[in-house]
């Protein structure tokens, strides 16, 4: 199992710190990913991949593959081949509720696992780690259970289909039912102390429960954390699309499953959004200012990236006609790779600032319009989930397929 140092890359002050709970970058462009893949032993998402993707389905690809934002993977052609030999697996994604709103960086697994199910139409469990909000953050368990509530309406205004998504919180899924709590005890007792410290750098102050956690986000990783979804078995391979930082926690699983019996999950990797004040600071959900929220404004978008939203270009309009902008560290051409589909416009945008001709201004007002369709969308969608119909994507049960 490939496993992280976090101490040599804490204490390597030019290295980038990536775990689950801590991105840190001294560079202005952000994480350097060639060396994280080289670090985590993932492999890189090459054309080679992409073409086969496009083979296969018989489908263009997702802008996030063509672009890199979903930049590595670990055996992607494995799922490939199960497609091309139409045998089944599934997708499983998540998100951890520490913030009633999520930003549009949350947004980015979900859009792609979105068109991995459409593409490929197999079941998608998403799990909310509201057990690990509460062991890691001073916030009570009642808290931690309506943020995740909320959490759960934003995800399903996404557009998923009922039929063929499950949607659960550990805190109550676990109570209902055994045979996911017991594919969580089987990992457990095969995964050591020593291991996770490794892993995750926990310490000796750390609570038993934090230790213990990891096994919880690998159990939906195995088909048989869900019977009713699978008929029982527990066979069916798992593909999971998570930012990296969520890495650790599956090679620990991979490490685990061929000695409970279990597949491997294959992976994609996305990188990380950067926050408005540049791809080196940190976007939080704490720091409104930070990130575009799902419960913006139109006016709070336009203010927050006019004011906050990190310029690649030069310092006056003169010196910028002259040497153009730097579309790497730009935020609003950055925002632009995320959420502009039209790949001849990006592209276009990108010449023209980079040789002058467009000025930071241009670039703000194009993210705005864009992020104000999309999370205007989004907030017209949620507006129609309700606590009943959160609470149907919610309920365990038999989805849309055959097994």
């Amino acid at each position: 199992m490939a496993s992280l140092n976090l101490e040599d890359a804490a204490n390597t002050k030019d290295e980038d710190f990536v775990d689950p709970w801590n991105v840190q970058s001294s560079s202005a462009t952000g994480v350097d990913y060639a060396k994280l893949i080289e670090k985590f032993g993932c492999s890189a998402i090459d054309q080679g991949l992409i073409d086969r993707i496009k083979n296969v389905t018989g489908k263009d690809v997702h802008w996030f593959l063509k672009r890199g934002i979903f930049f590595s993977h670990r055996e992607m052609h494995k799922i490939l081949t199960l497609y091309e030999e139409k045998k089944p697996f599934y997708l499983y994604t998540g998100r951890g509720p520490s913030s009633e709103a999520m930003h549009v960086g949350h947004l980015i697994p979900f859009l792609f696992t979105k068109w991995l199910q459409e593409t490929f139409d197999v079941p998608l469990v998403i799990q909310m780690t509201d057990d690990e909000k509460y062991l890691w953050k001073d916030i009570s368990m009642e808290e931690v259970r309506r943020i995740a509530l909320e959490n759960v309406k934003d995800i399903i205004s996404l557009g998923f289909d009922m039929d063929k998504t499950f949607i659960f919180c550990d805190f109550d899924y676990i109570g209902q039912c055994p045979e996911f709590y017991r594919t969580i005890v089987k990992i457990q007792k095969h995964v050591t102390f020593n291991q996770v410290k490794g892993i995750f750098g926990f310490g000796n102050s750390d609570s038993i429960g934090k230790i213990a956690f990891p096994a919880v986000q690998a159990a939906p990783s195995f088909s048989s954390s869900f019977p009713l979804i699978f008929n029982g078995r527990k066979d069916l391979p798992c593909l999971i699309p998570c930012a990296i930082d969520q890495d650790p926690y599956f090679r620990m699983t991979r490490d685990v499953a061929p000695r409970i019996d279990f597949q491997k999950p294959a992976l994609l990797h996305s990188v990380f959004f950067p926050a408005l004040q540049g791809a080196n600071s940190k976007m939080s959900a704490s720091e409104p200012n930070s990130s575009i929220f799902l419960t913006d404004t139109p006016k709070q978008i336009k203010d927050k990236i006019n004011k906050y939203a990190f310029s690649g270009g030069q310092a006056t309009v003169e010196e910028h006609r002259e040497k153009g902008g730097n579309c790497e560290v730009d935020i609003s051409f950055q925002y632009m790779r995320f959420f502009l589909e039209d790949d001849e416009r990006l592209e276009k945008i990108k010449q023209d600032y980079t040789s002058g001709e467009l000025l930071t201004g241009y670039l703000k007002k194009e993210l705005i319009t864009i992020l104000q369709k999309l999370i205007g969308d989004i907030q017209a969608r949620r507006k129609t989930v309700t606590d009943e119909l959160a609470k149907e994507f919610m309920t365990p049960r038999k989805l849309k397929f055959n097994y």
